[in-house]
């Protein structure tokens, strides 16, 4: 049994793969060439951010598993896998708290412009406290969760602790699920109009791609503070900067962009109503070790045939 590790990952995780007498390597060059001759004769990958592509798999003779080290699964060719029935995993119990801890994060610092606080006191002028612009409560605001897995029903646990309205929009989970959660179902526009707060949880696909656009930003109230730790390019880049710089909204936090990393001039990088992270919400050190762990453990137990697998982390 051989195993490709496609970026670093954390040692819990190979170790899964030393004592179970699995012979496993660690790749950090991507170039097409030098993965398809290091690839030809794996069983499985575990593979971080790097591209799979169809091309790289094609010459993959013996390959039965994908295993992502994270939930997103964009870039690998997942057409590809289902052609070929070759299975596609991913760490589907790992990264929902770190993620949904990083979204109150932004949250907080949005709301409470804490920052600028900080400043005053570091430069000596700790009386001109009452100088401070309006910073709010999260207490009684609406907060609209757009996509309602593990993340989104972590981030909704964290909410309601914080006595929020949380609002759900996700057309694939049955209004009865959202209000076992103690949320409340909602129609996309219906939400998008009554929100204070919005966190973006959806996979980026055709239909989601530019879900957030300007005639979105439209509806939206003026105090809105938007999140997005799912995937660049499902909140329109142009549009949210247009917004941002002509206070439609009141902030965004970003964990994502629609291309990364983003190009060094960015118009959002400008903007004092934001707050950007390099994706890297979901790169907690206990994070990394449920992932680096779930993602070796996906390989193994499918490749053993063992019933400890996780059969929801199978999603080819």
């Amino acid at each position: 049994m051989k195993v490709a590790i496609m970026g670093k990952i954390h040692p819990d995780g190979i170790n899964i793969f030393d004592t179970n007498n699995v012979q496993s390597f660690e790749i950090e060059n991507f170039e097409e060439n030098y993965l398809i001759n290091k690839l030809m004769e794996v069983d499985g990958i575990v593979i971080r951010t790097a591209n799979l592509t169809s091309n790289v798999l094609s010459k993959c003779k013996n390959l039965k598993i994908v295993s992502r080290h994270g939930v997103g699964y964009d870039n690998v060719d997942s057409n590809y896998l289902n052609r070929n029935k070759i299975a596609l995993a991913i760490t589907g119990t790992s990264n929902a708290v770190s993620v949904a801890e990083h979204v109150m994060t932004m949250f907080l610092y949005l709301t409470k412009k804490i920052h600028l606080s900080d400043q005053l006191v570091k430069s000596g002028n700790f009386k001109k406290k009452y100088d401070l612009p309006n910073y709010f409560e999260l207490y009684k605001k609406n907060l609209l969760i757009l996509g309602f897995g593990r993340i989104g029903q972590e981030l909704a646990k964290r909410s309601l602790a914080f006595d929020m309205h949380v609002y759900v929009y996700d057309p694939f989970v049955s209004r009865e699920k959202i209000k076992g959660k103690d949320c409340i179902p909602i129609d996309k526009n219906e939400g998008f109009k009554i929100a204070d707060y919005i966190s973006v949880h959806l996979p980026l696909n055709d239909t989601t791609k530019n879900f957030i656009n300007y005639n979105e930003f439209k509806l939206f109230k003026k105090n809105l503070i938007l999140a997005n730790t799912a995937r660049g390019g499902i909140i329109n880049e142009e549009a949210l900067y247009d917004a941002l710089k002509s206070k439609i909204i009141s902030g965004v936090g970003l964990d994502v962009f629609e291309k990364e990393p983003p190009i060094n001039n960015h118009p959002l990088f400008n903007q004092e109503n934001t707050i950007l992270t390099p994706h890297n919400a979901a790169l907690t050190l206990e994070c990394r070790k449920r992932m680096s762990i779930e993602a070796c453990e996906n390989v193994l137990f499918f490749l053993e045939k063992n019933r400890k697998l996780n059969h929801k982390n199978i999603i080819l």
